[in-house]
């Protein structure tokens, strides 16, 4: 437990920072700021995976999602002007997609971990940033799930308006443009954590799994 630690650490402070972050709205509310820290958390489950392997990773993404569980209780109880700082269904939909993308992750990881260096986790991280991203955003405010509960619904319903899409396109709701921004810095991310990914694990031996 003690050599994974550090990821342990980092993975919490991501989620921790994510679920802080993401109440500040920017570029006319299409993005948080969290949108920037989250798409880390890849980055710290596909080092961890090179280094130590699946297992190891494993035990650090679970550690995320109980961290992640716990700040949404706790924004479940924070109220604001408009409802609570966390959503019935943003928490239903945040953990579902951390815990499927995440496991995902490593596991495409696995698939390319013996080519060259930048390509399990390039690969892995586009993969399971579409599957967060269509989990997270269908299940916390897509119209489908609308049946679950209509006091969770009512929470959310602001996402379902039909707005333009990104504010230029045909209308859509609202989620649809979100989601789209949302899953555009993940991408942009993923390119840029290759850096610290090489740098990271480049003088590391890879563990057998």
């Amino acid at each position: 437990m003690t050599r994974i630690l550090p990821g342990v650490l980092a993975m919490a402070t991501i989620v921790v920072a994510s679920n802080i972050l993401v109440q500040f709205l920017i570029l006319d509310g299409f993005l948080t700021w969290g949108a920037f820290t989250y798409p880390l958390a890849f980055l710290v489950t596909d080092v961890m995976n090179r280094i130590y392997g699946a297992s190891a990773a494993r035990k650090v993404v679970f550690s995320g999602l109980v961290v992640g569980i716990i700040c949404s209780l706790i924004g479940s109880q924070i109220m604001l002007e408009f409802g609570p700082a966390v959503p019935l269904r943003v928490a239903i939909g945040s953990a579902t997609a951390f815990a499927v993308a995440q496991l995902l992750d490593i596991s495409v990881f696995n698939r390319f971990r013996g080519g060259v260096w930048w390509k399990a986790p390039l690969v892995s991280t586009l993969v399971s940033s579409v599957v967060d991203t269509a989990i997270f955003f269908s299940i916390a405010f897509a119209a489908f799930f609308n049946g679950f509960s209509a006091l969770a619904t009512e929470q959310i319903i602001w996402a379902q308006d039909a707005v333009p899409f990104l504010s230029v396109g045909p209308l859509v709701p609202l989620w649809v443009s979100l989601a789209v921004a949302d899953w555009g810095v993940k991408i942009a991310v993923a390119l840029i954590a290759l850096v610290p990914f090489r740098l990271i694990v480049g003088q590391r031996a890879q563990p057998v799994t």
